[in-house]
């Protein structure tokens, strides 16, 4: 017997039995007449008075940290904290400055976020100028992204079309088909990782994910050629119309090489590193986390076919209310309002808590929000979100066991019927 098919004891799940979703019905016009218009208005001056904030506090921060070394190196106060208490309190300082340098450099990368999808200002000058400018200085080929990005937007929750965060399915990964009630599959043998192995999975999607996606399409299209990657101009993700701006990009990115080879060269490596290097680090997880956990989630639907829709799509997101305000004035509250993002990409953020209220009170449950602390939610989902079936228009998540918490209606559900008696 393969030890794939190691008998287990037989448990009380039952597919059938798992609470059902109906997926939403409403056309997309219905939703945004139930806004109002001025939401979407779009006010440059506004937009720029959150982007200067950002700059006005990255450079205080930068200027603060100039003081660091020097005042823990001063003999006065070694020898008040003594060298031991002196170096402590120093890393300390440096651990202050890059927590809050990489939430205001992730807040710039939002603004370049914003101006990806035209929605900082109505002069498509300024949104180019801008996201090139904000996305370069943190390493994002912009116009590059912005051409998947869309494509991701337009294609959210479909199995063949979506960009990123696309599931794994069953065959994917290797995993038998379900056999009968008395010889069940053996989860522990497929997918019994230790919690430290898990811990350093998790880890290096956090850390090395987006670079992976932008230059080897981890965890984009399954059906993408071998090499895919955003800095190719011939690459299947652009057309032959925007090969131009793609070297554009590139070109920005290779600026980005030069001038971190001036600064090691001018004021050293370890400085670079300490001043700019660990803060981009942080950006690069903390948008991995946050988009990770709009996307992923137990509770959200993907649909195959003609069962996708666009505001079926939008509506599989979920709302977090990231690191609490923190997220909110720091990361210009790309989290906590992420859904109505989905359904209205070009709305400006600062719109977003009042449209939410108004998408709220018409699709009522088909909203997602959840308030688990977000790092609980991070490794409940790395390990709640492994793989969803092959056969289904609408499918759901399964666990490291196989099983999900969700399923949808009778018409779109592939499965043995219920044998629960009312």
């Amino acid at each position: 017997m393969s030890t794939a098919t190691k008998p287990q004891v037989k448990d009380s799940y039952n597919e059938a039995d798992l609470p059902q979703f109906e997926p939403m019905p409403w056309s997309l016009k219905e939703i945004r007449d139930a806004l109002p218009a001025r939401l979407f208005k779009r006010d440059t001056a506004r937009g720029l008075r959150f982007f200067a904030v950002d700059l006005v506090m990255t450079t205080a921060l930068w200027t603060a940290a100039t003081y660091i070394d020097p005042y823990f190196a001063k003999a006065e106060v070694i020898e008040k904290f003594s060298p031991i208490g002196a170096e402590v309190a120093r890393w300390a300082s440096w651990s202050v400055y890059w927590w809050f340098q990489g939430l205001v450099f992730t807040g710039i990368w939002v603004i370049g976020h914003e101006c990806g999808h035209g929605a900082f200002s109505e002069n498509q000058w300024v949104n180019d100028i801008l996201g090139f400018v904000t996305h370069t200085f943190l390493w994002t080929p912009f116009f590059s992204w912005r051409i998947s990005h869309h494509r991701h937007h337009s294609n959210h929750a479909s199995m063949e079309r979506d960009e990123v965060y696309v599931p794994k399915t069953r065959s994917d990964l290797g995993i038998p088909p379900e056999k009968e009630q008395w010889e069940p599959l053996d989860w522990d043998e497929l997918f019994g990782d230790t919690p430290i192995y898990t811990l350093y999975m998790l880890v290096r999607q956090q850390f090395l994910a987006f670079p992976a996606y932008l230059l080897w399409n981890v965890s984009g299209q399954k059906h993408y050629p071998k090499y895919t990657n955003h800095f190719d101009p011939n690459s299947v993700l652009f057309t032959k119309s925007q090969r131009g701006i793609v070297m554009i990009s590139n070109a920005g990115i290779a600026f980005m090489i030069w001038g971190v080879w001036k600064s090691c060269q001018i004021w050293g490596a370890a400085d670079t590193f300490k001043y700019y290097g660990l803060p981009w680090f942080l950006v690069t997880h903390w948008f991995i986390m946050i988009t990770y956990l709009h996307h992923t989630d137990p509770v959200m639907p993907h649909y195959r076919g003609k069962e996708w829709n666009f505001q079926r799509g939008a509506a599989a997101t979920v709302d977090r209310p990231f690191l609490g305000w923190q997220g909110r004035f720091f990361l210009h509250d790309v989290a906590h309002f992420h859904v109505i993002h989905h359904f209205f990409p070009k709305m400006p953020f600062y719109h977003g808590p009042e449209a939410t209220d108004y998408l709220k009170a018409f699709i009522g449950e088909h909203y997602n929000f959840s308030d688990k602390p977000v790092f609980k939610a991070l490794w409940d989902n790395y390990n709640d979100c492994q793989f969803v079936e092959d056969e289904g228009d609408v499918v759901f998540y399964r666990n490291k066991e196989g099983k999900s918490i969700r399923r949808p209606t009778d018409p779109y559900f592939v499965g043995k019927k219920s044998t629960k008696v009312e």
